[in-house]
């Protein structure tokens, strides 16, 4: 029994919870995008003309609200028969309608899952005795949603919100722990990576993985990081390190940055001036943070599969015959896009990451 090379099924969209086969039926493109700074984001495009419905200037099919409208609840599942995977859960934030030059007009869906009101919400406040957990949690809260916390990090006396929305204050809170963000269903997600399931998933090239891209770099890899401010409490000067140690815990066999960086070209070291301490908890947890940001970018890899609807950021990834440096596991999934038309089905690329580079034979 032989398989077909090309599967067209098409994307099967919920809208306020009941399947809408009129929007399978005219979808012509798809594209669902996501990466570990949060806030998935879709664009469909449906085939706005046929039977009863010849468009301008007769009526159009998918304008008149009885599908979908502004604020309707929408998922999108990818996927054949026996691998269909829900990729997007949110609501509709735009309506379009194009109109070309002797082409079906067309209406395409604008929609962002449900850190969108928290991209909307703007706000200048002060948190006091907080950890970056209670601030997750308190946001949550205001916008109606559950927080699932799993990373740990300094409290500190004092945070502040200075006319930033809820979406771009988490982004930095994150970022200066190295935690990835998210939204499923109703719940904000704040994890470290070794906290967060992704599913193990192997691609091949020559088979489920059509092209990709591999690079090494030691461009941004440093030995060691170095924190520094002043505690005015204790009256003392604040000086964190992170060393290349700090990487092992994740690490996969082989070479990481640091070791490869040492080896070829000796130490460097990374001074932070960007973000000034006020305590050495908190130096310390910005020195790791950024030496993991470093180290967890030495091997990167850009590929294309033939739509893998499962793959989602926070997968973790096996690369087999791309070369033997970089076969194996170890990738750590940052960015998916999956993209459905009507010419070449489903398409899936992706962008990730990992510590080491396997060892010379």
């Amino acid at each position: 029994m032989t398989e077909a090379l090309l599967a067209l099924a098409s994307p099967v969209f919920t809208v306020a919870r009941a399947a809408v086969g009129a929007l399978a039926r005219d979808c012509v493109r798809l594209v669902i995008d996501e990466g570990v700074e949060g806030l998935r984001t879709l664009e469909a495009q449906f085939v706005a003309s046929g039977i009863g419905a010849p468009g301008p200037p007769g009526p159009m099919l998918h304008v008149d609200g009885s599908e979908f409208d502004f604020g309707t609840e929408i998922e999108v599942a990818l996927g054949g028969e026996g691998n269909q995977h829900v990729a997007f859960d949110g609501a509709v934030s735009g309506i379009e309608v194009v109109l070309g030059d002797s082409e079906p007009p067309r209406v395409v869906l604008l929609a962002e899952d449900r850190l969108m009101r928290l991209r909307m919400t703007r706000r200048m406040r002060t948190y006091t005795d907080v950890t970056d957990a209670d601030v997750v949690r308190q946001i949550a809260q205001e916008h109606a949603l559950d927080a699932d916390i799993a990373a740990d990090g300094p409290r500190y006396d004092v945070l502040q919100q200075v006319n930033q929305s809820d979406l771009a204050f988490l982004r930095e809170r994150a970022r200066l722990l190295q935690t990835d963000i998210w939204c499923h269903g109703r719940t904000i997600h704040l994890s470290e990576r070794p906290s967060r399931r992704g599913a193990k998933i192997t691609l091949t090239h020559g088979a489920d993985l059509l092209s990709c891209r591999i690079s090494a770099d030691l461009a941004h890899q440093r030995t060691d990081v170095a924190v520094s401010g002043y505690d005015a409490r204790a009256k003392a000067v604040i000086d964190e390190r992170a060393g290349s140690s700090t990487i092992e815990a994740e690490a996969s066999r082989g070479r990481t940055g640091p070791e490869v960086l040492e080896r070829a070209l000796g130490s460097s070291a990374s001074i932070r001036v960007r973000d000034v301490p006020l305590t050495t908890a908190e130096a310390s947890a910005w020195a790791r943070a950024e030496m993991l940001r470093r180290a967890r970018r030495f091997v990167t890899a850009r590929g294309l599969t033939r739509g893998t609807p499962e793959l989602t950021v926070g997968s973790q990834l096996r690369l087999e015959l791309v070369s033997a440096p970089f076969d194996g596991d170890g990738y750590y999934v940052t960015r998916v896009t999956h993209t459905y038309d009507n010419v070449r089905g489903l398409r899936t690329s992706f962008e990730a990451e990992r510590a080491t580079l396997n060892e010379a034979a």
